[in-house]
């Protein structure tokens, strides 16, 4: 049997482990060290088996996952969620649908300082729809923008998306936190115009809110100059090269825990809470990057990458039309499993693919992030979409669907603007010092 088929029929072996609903980094340890068994012996898989877990978890780039983690938890925990919402309703309510544009701008400024979509789709929903029922917004585009606007949260930096692609390819984190700065904040005007079509043509789905004098929207700032200058502290050291994103990190956490303690919301339940929240989700990361390791290099052993490589170059066809196949695959991916899980399978397989196709692999990474967000809140799994669910358990899954489809359209035109105009992504990174 060729290492390439053996190679094949692991991955085959993997998808049927996650159909049978095994957790993705026990499954993908498991395959890749019966892999390597096979190919270079039982002592050599073993022997790849027990360092892995020493070197990844001791591994000080990734120390950038719990510190960024911390920083969104101790956000969270002194409210500013809330503060950028009012902040922005302040701003913007008085416009038809201006409450919609609000929560997008909202969770993007959230975004900024927690990295997750999830987190920032769920914290949003308990701030944003309860005021959006209060000036009856149709449920679709009340639950549908927020459900979108959650998906910033792993585009506009700090990312855990980045942060995981850029272990697995052995790419500058910072770099690529730079490349999601402006596709992140287009993608947030691309949804603001989304909700801006939407109620020009059905002005009842988004009533206008009340208006504020010039005097409450100047006060309604204060709420937010703590994580705004934490933000531009971080990022701007990033780009200035006065951190690496592991100090910046650092330095992101501990602004963020004197922000909530300065703010009188740090007891000590909380605190142990933050703490035990950070806990569990860089578990869970660490389990998956070190499955993700083994089976990396079961995948190495099979040639099976550099193989799909040549064989994908060699096509009578553009590259392009390739990137576009590849692209079409991620959203086919996305409608059935979590975005973690696809870039974690991936990668391996395909950045060799992206890198003998001569295309840049930070705008790469840029471009699959939004290909994960779109499947964030694709049917029929759609993470955000349930998420907005267990907030608005009142509003049928059907209806959330049905509200984030101008949401969809608007990230597939990201996309194609990403595609025409590399540069969007590029030019933050290649100006970094």
């Amino acid at each position: 049997m060729s290492s390439e088929l053996i190679g094949i029929l692991g991955i085959v072996a993997l998808f049927v482990l996650l159909a049978l609903r095994m957790y993705i980094g026990m499954a993908m340890a498991l395959i890749g060290f019966l892999g390597l068994w096979m190919l270079v012996g039982l002592q050599a898989g073993a022997s790849i088996l027990g360092l892995t877990p020493l070197s990844e978890g001791s591994s000080y780039t990734l120390s950038v996952i719990p510190l960024f983690v911390l920083m969104g938890q101790f956000a969270f925990l002194s409210g500013v969620s809330r503060d950028i919402y009012k902040t922005v309703y302040a701003w913007m309510g008085h416009f038809r649908g201006g409450l919609a544009m609000a929560t997008i701008v909202a969770c993007a400024g959230f975004a900024a300082i927690c990295g997750s979509s999830l987190a920032t789709g769920a914290t949003m929903a308990m701030v944003a729809i309860p005021e959006m029922n209060k000036y009856e917004y149709d449920p679709r585009l009340s639950t549908g923008c927020i459900a979108a606007g959650g998906t910033l949260g792993i585009l506009i930096p700090p990312s855990l998306g980045f942060v995981i692609y850029g272990i697995l390819t052995e790419l500058s984190i910072g770099k690529l936190f730079m490349a999601g700065f402006i596709p992140g904040f287009m993608l947030a005007g691309l949804f603001i115009l989304a909700i801006y079509v939407q109620c020009k043509l059905n002005p009842q789905m988004g009533p206008s809110g009340e208006s504020t004098t010039w005097r409450i929207k100047i006060k309604s700032l204060r709420g937010t100059w703590g994580m705004l200058t934490l933000f531009f502290i971080v990022m701007g050291g990033i780009y200035l090269g006065v951190f690496t994103p592991t100090e910046a990190a650092g330095v992101g956490a501990f602004g963020a825990f004197l922000f909530a303690l300065l703010r009188r919301r740090l007891s000590f339940p909380a605190l142990v809470q933050s703490l035990t929240e950070t806990g569990k989700t860089t578990a869970m990361i660490f389990l998956i990057i070190i499955g993700a390791t083994i089976f990396s290099s079961f995948l190495g052993m099979t040639k099976l990458p550099m193989a799909l490589a040549d064989f994908m170059v060699n096509l009578p066809l553009p590259r392009m039309l390739i990137l576009t196949a590849i692209i079409l695959v991620y959203v086919a991916l996305g409608c059935v499993m979590d975005c973690y899980a696809i870039m974690i399978l991936t990668v391996p397989i395909l950045f060799p693919v992206i890198e003998a196709l001569r295309f840049d692999p930070i705008w790469f990474g840029v471009l699959m992030v939004i290909v994960l967000e779109v499947g964030l809140i694709t049917p029929p799994v759609g993470l955000n979409v349930f998420v907005i669910k267990g907030a608005a358990p009142d509003v049928p899954l059907t209806t959330i669907f049905r509200g984030i489809w101008p949401f969809m359209i608007s990230a597939l035109v990201a996309i194609g603007i990403l595609m025409i105009f590399p540069e969007i992504a590029t030019f933050l990174p290649e100006n970094m010092k």
